[in-house]
């Protein structure tokens, strides 16, 4: 006998669909909408920010500690309190200060190198007892011999890996330094041989660190000139990290939002549901796009997670985001095009509604914007114009809204379909 399925729910409002210029301004939307749900009368515990990748966690978390609003990391920890983020972060800071023994501590064997705890014992009783730090106990050992055979070689190696760190990222940027001391420190090395998700998830973490370097030394956290370069952006940097593992997580008993993978929202849910980085290579992941078999393991993923939602549920995703360390343009997932257009709306600026783009339909009952004047040095452009894009090639524009340089026109390009894109990134040249 087949099931007769029904809801004593009455028909829900459809799902809101939001495009990000950047990753930065998607967790910016995610935010602010929150603190409107807040206004009408939700708790913060109710509402949930789903991700696809850990990594995701951090722009997200690093905007609601500049909003002032309390979050909890369900199922895992705050992004600079993950392992390899502390581990990388032990390595810069023993980079600007060998006196620092507890980030010596941390990394004299990660990854392992053949230094055991009783070598690490023997090193801390004479610093203790000659009254110096773990580094000049470490220099003693070796120059007396007290360190010999495999502990004292692997000492040595120790040592000398530190030296050429810091000789070798000299005159580096600061996320250029880094990338360099993640990759060469064999971190990154170490949890690519981990197997399954959870190796990938912490180099996704480590890149994603070289991402916040690159944001920091921009202007997202502070203004460029504060600042610097290299060692002194390196110190600031590594004091703002510092400050995002403070206490900012939200109590057990205290209101604040949810902040979880797909994978640990599993049989929960709430009233109010954010799906962030719903795009191709990230939601679904691009593992699974060169395994058989994960493709549909990732849709039925997407599902567990559009049904996390008991009254609202949004989408988002970014058309530009950092990907190990650089800007790259992103595509709104498949995923999005698989869900009837009857059930959706988009977000647009000035709080707009229409069809989302990607059913490929006009915006019902709205006036539309004709044209949009960049300022400065960017193009003014009008519906219908033609347009080159470095990237995307040649294409015409649809549809335009807002002014300045976060102005964004929706070009139709040959062969990479409809994409919507801001004038102060796009690099677009009239034809």
């Amino acid at each position: 006998m087949g099931k007769e399925l029904w809801t004593a729910g009455s028909r829900g409002e459809p799902i809101s669909l939001y495009a990000g210029f950047n990753d930065l301004d998607e967790a910016r939307f995610i935010v602010d909408t929150i603190k409107e749900k807040v206004d009408e009368g939700y708790n913060r515990r109710e509402i949930a920010i789903l991700y696809r990748s850990n990594a995701q966690s951090r722009v997200l978390e690093e905007t609601l500690i500049r909003q002032g609003m309390p979050y909890r990391i369900y199922g895992g920890h705050r992004f600079y309190e993950r392992l390899e983020i502390r581990n990388a972060l032990a390595y810069l800071r023993l980079l600007l200060n060998r006196d620092d023994d507890a980030s010596l501590e941390r990394i004299i064997n990660v990854p392992a190198r053949g230094i055991g705890t009783r070598t690490v014992e023997i090193l801390r009783e004479r610093a203790r007892h000659t009254d110096v730090t773990l580094w000049q106990a470490l220099h003693d050992g070796l120059a007396d011999a007290s360190l010999k055979g495999r502990a004292g070689n692997a000492i040595q190696a120790f040592a000398d890996l530190i030296e050429r760190l810091d000789n070798e990222t000299a005159g580096m940027s600061l996320h250029e330094i880094i990338a360099y001391v993640i990759e060469h420190s064999g971190l990154i090395e170490h949890h690519r041989s981990e197997k399954g998700e959870k190796g990938q998830a912490r180099v996704e973490n480590l890149e994603e660190l070289i991402n916040a370097a690159r944001a920091f030394t921009q202007g997202e956290a502070l203004d460029p000139p504060e600042t610097g370069e290299g060692g002194v952006a390196l110190e600031a940097f590594l004091s703002e990290a510092a400050l995002n593992a403070g206490e900012h997580e939200a109590d057990e008993f205290e209101d604040g939002v949810q902040l979880m993978t797909l994978h640990s929202a599993k049989g929960l849910e709430f009233p109010v549901v954010f799906i962030a980085g719903v795009e191709e290579g990230l939601f679904p992941h691009r593992m699974s796009l060169e395994e058989p078999g994960r493709l549909e393991e990732e849709r039925r993923l997407c599902y567990v997670g559009l049904t996390r939602a008991m009254r609202k549920l949004y989408l988002t995703y970014a058309e530009i985001r950092r990907m190990h360390g650089k800007e790259t343009f992103q595509r709104a997932s498949r995923f999005l095009r698989e869900i009837p257009a009857e059930y959706m709306e988009e977000v647009r600026l000035r709080g707009q509604i229409s069809r989302p783009v990607t059913a490929m339909r006009p915006a019902v009952g709205l006036s539309r914007q004709t044209s949009v004047n960049g300022g400065g040095d960017l193009p003014s452009l009008s519906l219908g114009q033609r347009v080159l894009h470095p990237v995307f090639g040649e294409g015409v524009i649809l549809n335009a809204e807002g002014e300045g340089e976060r102005a964004r026109v929706q070009v139709s390009f040959e062969g990479e379909g409809d994409k919507w894109l801001v004038l102060g990134f796009a690099k677009l040249t009239p034809l």
